[in-house]
């Protein structure tokens, strides 16, 4: 017999069905409760709500697990690619060496932006921030290529459009970065891997190619994968919804980059920056403002260090750890920044304080260090998480569609004014 859950209210009792996920995850699934009982549940934030059900990724934040199709981040970091993460994301299994090579030659033809894309930088302030920058030429690549509008496309063309939006985004990014240094736009190598050709766009110059560190290039490959996906956040959530409504994959795609622009999601590794330049201002004296984070009046607070889903540990970050530590061992700079974010991070590993509360340097924190030892300025940051974070906004909607999951529609409790007249 299923197992059940029941709510009362009133003299009247009513039953819902209780649904175990693979990894013993339970929910109550409230699905009829309206019908049913005319009630509602309010969840302000959606905090308990299961909006979907996926098999993309698991996330344990008390145990600090993340998974994507079943496999440990830490396996898949070790030992896979960024491209062979996204094939795993999208597609539901990890490509052999006969689907990644026709992977990689699918998204090799594709990587030229359209030239009227120029036009629209053209238009852009100089001053503009690269998030919007981005969130708008990602949408617009609907009306570049118009069959993407196609609500029930071929299996061939919905893919078609993954295929095109996976090779054009990290060419849009680059060119996003040159053109706010006043630097002639880089066009893509097809020889080089996935990463190695953003890299050379994003730091090549127009008469040769840049030879890419080795280092670099496996950080920012675990960089990438590391954000890759991580599960219902509010940009994944965004990209499904919108998506919900039919809405083709460029524009889904661009509502989930304006969701992660905001402070309180993607711009958390920007803000360890601030933080540390705000330090260094101050003259760098870091046990003065370890004592402001210990006060609990002060409302001074380290940021990049614990996080609000991961109660034990941040499994990204002790990845990304030694990757950093690799770069700035390699590239041998002298930032005085980076110095202060060493013995914060020190501090944090090893006083009670910090190891008592769970305060540990998170993923945000060692990225924010590698973005700014490779000189990408902050307002980049933002930018290259999303890049990152593609093959799993694509992968969700692809889910959500495959799974014909109903336009998303929330419900409220009106408390607002009643029975006014004129």
């Amino acid at each position: 017999m299923s197992e059940k859950a029941s709510l009362i209210i009133g003299d009247k009792t009513y039953e819902f069905p209780i649904i175990t996920g693979t990894e013993n995850e339970k929910a109550i699934d409230i699905s009829k409760l309206r019908d049913l009982s005319g009630y509602i549940t309010l969840d302000t934030g959606f905090k308990n709500t299961g909006s979907t059900k996926s098999s993309i990724t698991f996330l344990d934040g008390e145990e600090g697990i993340l998974k994507y199709r079943g496999y440990n981040i830490e396996e898949l970091a070790e030992k896979s690619s960024f491209l062979e993460v996204s094939y795993l994301l999208i597609y539901g299994d990890l490509p052999d060496a006969t689907q990644l090579e026709a992977f990689q030659k699918k998204i090799s033809k594709h990587t030229l932006v359209h030239e009227d894309m120029k036009k629209f930088f053209d238009g852009f302030p100089s001053k503009s921030h690269p998030m919007g920058q981005l969130s708008s030429l990602v949408c617009s690549l609907s009306a570049l290529y118009p069959e993407s509008l196609d609500p029930h496309p071929s299996a061939d063309e919905q893919n078609l459009t993954i295929i095109k939006l996976l090779a054009k985004f990290p060419t849009i990014v680059s060119w996003i970065y040159k053109k706010s240094l006043g630097h002639p736009i880089i066009y893509p190598q097809n020889k080089l891997d996935y990463v190695s050709n953003y890299l050379n766009m994003t730091f090549g110059q127009r008469t040769e190619d840049v030879e890419i560190d080795p280092v670099i290039v496996t950080a920012m490959n675990k960089l990438f994968i590391l954000h890759a996906d991580h599960e219902q956040n509010c940009s994944t959530s965004t990209v499904r919804i919108v998506g919900s409504s039919e809405s083709n994959l460029y524009a889904s795609v661009s509502a989930g980059i304006s969701a992660l622009w905001g402070p309180l999601h993607g711009g958390a590794n920007q803000a360890v920056i601030e933080m540390l330049e705000k330090i260094k201002a101050d003259g760098g004296d870091t046990e003065k403002w370890i004592s402001k984070a210990k006060d609990k009046n002060d409302p001074f607070r380290l940021m990049g260090f614990g996080h609000r889903v991961y109660k034990n540990f941040d499994p990204r970050a002790k990845i990304i750890k030694k990757a950093c530590d690799d770069i700035l061992d390699k590239l041998g700079i002298n930032d005085p920044v980076l110095e202060i974010a060493k013995k914060l991070e020190e501090v944090a590993l090893s006083d009670p304080y910090f190891v008592e509360r769970k305060l540990y340097p998170n993923v945000d924190f060692y990225s924010g260090i590698i973005y700014r030892a490779l000189g990408f300025p902050t307002d980049m940051f933002t930018v290259l998480f999303a890049l990152g974070r593609l093959p799993g906004w694509i992968a969700q909607w692809k889910e959500m569609r495959e799974n014909r999951e109903p336009i998303g529609r929330p419900r409220q409790i009106y408390i607002g004014e009643v029975n006014r007249s004129l």
